[in-house]
């Protein structure tokens, strides 16, 4: 089945996508940018770097990241970042409803051969 994927530009530099918005999700899931990185099979420091990038395409944090030690670390979305979330899959609703009798009828095509 044809699937529908969304990336959106928000700068000539910066984009936002499935694999950022999931970083984001594992992040408020775990409550760690490296248990959302291990999670998600990727290094802590590309995982870092996408919230680094992501910070400074939105120009605020997305992710407030706590230093570990004794008590340990930690990170959680912040408002903004809950908030882009939830835009985010909002926007993927809506581009997959307004898509679906197309990606249906290119399915047909698909069967038809």
């Amino acid at each position: 089945m044809p699937s529908l994927s969304l990336r959106i530009n928000l700068d000539p530099d910066g984009r936002i996508g499935p694999g950022k918005i999931e970083l984001l999700e594992h992040i408020a899931t775990f409550g760690s940018i490296s248990a959302a990185a291990r999670g998600m099979e990727m290094s802590y420091k590309h995982a870092w770097d996408l919230v680094e990038d992501m910070n400074r395409v939105f120009g605020k944090p997305l992710v407030a990241a706590q230093t570990g030690g004794r008590k340990g670390g930690g990170a959680q979305l912040t408002t903004v970042g809950l908030a882009v979330v939830s835009r985010f899959r909002a926007i993927e609703r809506a581009a997959s409803a307004a898509a679906a009798t197309h990606m249906d009828a290119l399915q047909s095509e698909i069967e038809a051969g």
